[in-house]
């Protein structure tokens, strides 16, 4: 192993080492990094190359998309949005068994759909649906177990931040991610929904909702139809080509704040709260991308891709037990690690190798992303199972304890989407976005 090699590596175990040590996940990559770029290349070379680099990485057009989305997303928390499209969700799913967890997993969908966001989801969608559910008879728990593992959808359902940063790491199209993450998107949110079915019956709950009129019905679709017509603008306008997909996050901050003030639910004096929160979001996105930067540099210097694609094939040529090993790596990786950081790591890492074996990188994009949302609702960083705890006014233990099936139902789910491409290209293919593999 050559010099540049063994500093590669040693930077992966710096960074690991960081993490446990308990730093901050921009100091875990960014300090490692500078290290070894000055062992690689000296110190005053360093100094010229690492700020070079971290500018580079964060002086992108496209990444304009994330602090309009993530605004747009403190604007729809903010304005009364959830609220009517649980409602929306309940005249959807009211008739079903176990209704109001049905409309618990419907509403995180919708509500991540239109924010991008599952932190988001889990707060808003778990404030309103939680207290309801537990008036109900279901189990606290459960029904906190219910609301995190449903937030996550939204990370794949367009449009999704995460499917940003990955077309930003691998050089996609986001139209063609965006679509792409229909199908996995859609699968999780019907796994949460069986999962929630057979749950209910121990649980509580497992009645449905009292009837509501078709008049009722259309009313309350009525009233959340304005904050659904966002996808439809933001997705709508991205196909057709009539703006790209920064312009149509700037739209969706436009029309979240029309909504937010025709709805009554944000004055001008919430402003400067709302535009700190996503100042705030929006400046740890883009340390971690900066950082990120300087880290792709020095692994594809230091050939860590190439080794990590030689480990592997070592043990093993075959396609699916190669695949497998990458997802129990990425599940791993996301238990310890933010979506975000660990794809600006991971996708130059394990992307090459996906293609050596003739697979779309569009693919990879919505398998990394559903590892990672994975990730999301399990311990011990999982943020989304600390949020959704939170506002079920619970401990995080008693709420693992129920999240364990919906756990291994998605991990199922991760499966088919890793090795059924067509879950995730033929939307994206349909339409255009992306040629037949």
């Amino acid at each position: 192993m050559d010099t540049a090699s063994l500093v590669g590596l040693i930077l992966l175990i710096g960074i690991f080492g960081c993490i446990a040590l308990g730093f901050p996940i921009a100091v875990s990559i960014g300090l490692p990094s500078l290290v070894a770029i000055v062992t690689l290349v000296g110190f005053d070379s360093a100094l010229i190359a690492s700020p070079q680099r971290v500018f580079t990485a964060v002086n992108n057009f496209t990444l304009l998309a994330i602090p309009f989305f993530v605004l747009a997303g403190v604007l729809m928390n903010s304005g009364g949005i959830a609220g009517r499209l649980v409602d929306a969700a309940k005249v959807m799913v009211g008739k079903m068994p176990s209704s109001l967890a049905q409309t618990n997993v419907v509403a995180n969908a919708m509500f991540g759909a239109v924010s991008g966001a599952a932190v988001a989801a889990a707060a808003a969608v778990g404030s309103v649906m939680t207290p309801r559910m537990v008036k109900e008879g279901y189990n606290r728990p459960f029904s906190a177990a219910v609301n995190v593992a449903s937030a996550p959808a939204g990370m794949l359902i367009p449009p999704s931040n995460t499917l940003i940063v990955y077309s930003l790491a691998s050089s996609t199209s986001i139209a063609a991610l965006f679509m792409a993450g229909v199908g996995p998107g859609l699968l999780w949110t019907v796994v949460v929904m069986v999962v929630a079915f057979i749950g209910s019956r121990r649980f509580g709950g497992n009645v449905a909702t009292a009837h509501v009129s078709f008049g009722q019905g259309l009313l309350v679709l009525w009233r959340a139809f304005p904050s659904m017509l966002m996808i439809v603008i933001v997705i709508g306008g991205i196909l057709t080509g009539q703006f790209t997909a920064t312009e149509s996050s700037a739209i969706a901050v436009v029309y979240c704040l029309v909504l937010g003030f025709a709805y009554r639910t944000v004055k001008v004096a919430d402003l400067p709260k709302i535009l700190l929160a996503a100042a705030r979001t929006t400046a740890i996105v883009m340390l971690l991308v900066g950082v990120s930067g300087l880290l792709s540099w020095v692994l594809s210097f230091a050939r860590i891709p190439q080794l990590v694609a030689d480990g592997l094939l070592g043990l093993s040529d075959n396609q699916f037990v190669i695949t497998l090993l990458m997802l129990v790596i990425l599940l791993v990786v996301g238990m310890f690690m933010d979506p975000v950081p660990a794809i600006l790591i991971f996708t130059p890492i394990f992307l090459p190798l996906w293609i050596t074996f003739g697979l779309s990188p569009i693919h990879f994009g919505t398998v990394i992303t559903f590892a990672f949302c994975l990730g999301v609702i399990t311990p011990p960083v999982g943020n989304v199972l600390f949020v959704g705890s939170m506002i079920a006014g619970l401990r995080v233990e008693p709420v693992i304890r129920r999240l364990l099936p919906f756990f291994f139902g998605l991990a199922v789910a991760l499966l088919i989407t890793a090795f059924l491409p067509a879950l995730s290209t033929w939307l994206p293919i349909q339409m255009g976005l992306m040629a037949p593999t």
